[in-house]
């Protein structure tokens, strides 16, 4: 058993530290955040840097590395900013499904453009009336010659403003029980439908949200993914690979709010004493500290077990899950740390608590993934 990252693994995420450190400056992060605006200029410096699609083959744009890669820099992205580092990691949203599923030609057209900054993809699974529920989809696509005619709305689409292609979920057949067995997914490109913005949000600010309509919009067949009615079963894979990466991107949260609580402690000045000194302190930066030990811990082996062909929605589930808990619990413990400084936007911990929350939300809520596990645990019975 070795728990060392090897000299490729520690390159990229040095390599992605670096970048972060000179590109996420506190100064740009603020003006994005109190402008609702996605960094394009460093998404596209890290695309030529090839940080975006690190999973995807030489040949679609890509490095050829794994899942533990790509979390790796998602960690370093949003440790160094929680804002910036969210909306650039998320630029090549539900992009595995192609990777996975898709034919080769699907492949060539778009993973190099995402992979080279050129498009940005948006995964569109959840709708206004059935939310966490996928089992069900009131978006439908019906086949009309070489065609499909797409029609439906779906809600919280990540990029869904700024996408230039959204991978959708479907109902293709209508007859068939449970329902689930009739959905697609269908890559719809822009043009193809309308865009909301659904407003301010709580938290992850530059990244776009919005609702995206279809009406009567025709989708030439060769973008069907993968096959019809076999969408239910790509989305379920795509959530066991993007729970490793959103439980990163916690993991990178709760990481950079801990080194500004560290420095801050070891800084700040309270009854002729550095707050570092006081047991209270002390017991706070342990308990968080470990926190995210076991987060790293438990995120890296399901990272790990992704890239062994090892697929088990137990352990992404569970890596999600507690991965945000922690972003969660040490976000909050830092702002305590601070005081009421930790409470202004300048010292940045609050908005890491903010993006934080996030996190136990999309790509399943928390109640989502501990009935996966619990599913897992006492199967039928």
């Amino acid at each position: 058993m070795d728990f060392e990252l090897n000299e490729m693994q520690r390159g990229i995420q040095g390599g992605a530290r670096d970048f972060a450190a000179g590109e996420f400056t506190k100064e740009i992060a603020l003006g994005l955040e109190l402008n609702h605006s996605f960094p394009w200029e460093i998404w596209k410096k890290a695309c030529q840097l090839g940080f975006i699609g690190v999973h995807f083959p030489p040949d679609c744009g890509g490095q050829g590395c794994g899942a533990l890669e790509n979390a790796l820099i998602v960690e370093e992205f949003c440790r160094r900013d929680s804002g910036i580092g969210t909306a650039i990691i998320l630029s090549d949203f539900a992009s595995e499904i192609i990777l996975r599923n898709g034919s080769e030609s699907q492949k060539k057209k778009y993973l190099p453009l995402i992979a080279h900054g050129e498009a940005i993809s948006a995964g569109a699974f959840t709708e206004p009336d059935h939310g966490s529920d996928i089992t069900s989809m009131s978006t439908t696509a019906t086949k009309q010659g070489k065609e499909y005619l797409v029609n439906g709305s779906k809600t919280f689409i990540t990029n869904g403003s700024i996408a230039n292609f959204a991978l959708v979920l479907c109902q293709t057949d209508r007859q068939v029980k449970p329902p689930h067995r009739g959905q697609s997914i269908i890559i719809v490109e822009k043009g193809g439908f309308e865009a909301t913005e659904l407003g301010a949000k709580m938290g992850i600010r530059m990244t776009s949200t919005a609702e995206l309509s279809f009406s009567d919009t025709r989708v030439p067949e060769e973008n069907l993914v993968g096959g019809e009615n076999r969408g239910f079963y790509q989305t379920l894979n795509f959530f066991d690979e993007s729970r490793v990466e959103i439980a990163a991107q916690a993991l990178g949260i709760a990481q950079g709010a801990f080194d500004r609580a560290l420095d801050y402690a070891k800084q700040r000045e309270q009854f002729g004493h550095k707050i570092a000194e006081f047991q209270v302190t002390q017991h706070k930066l342990a308990d968080m500290a470990t926190l995210i030990e076991a987060a790293r811990v438990l995120i890296y082996k399901s990272a790990w077990n992704f890239d062994q062909g090892r697929i088990d929605p137990k352990l992404t589930s569970m890596a999600k899950w507690y991965g945000a808990r922690v972003a969660v619990e040490v976000t909050e413990e830092a702002i305590q740390i601070f005081g009421g400084y930790g409470y202004m936007l300048e010292n940045e911990v609050e908005r890491f608590y903010r993006d934080a929350r996030i996190t136990e939300i999309y790509e399943g809520t928390r109640e989502i993934q501990k009935n996966t596990i619990a599913s897992a645990l006492l199967g039928k019975f």
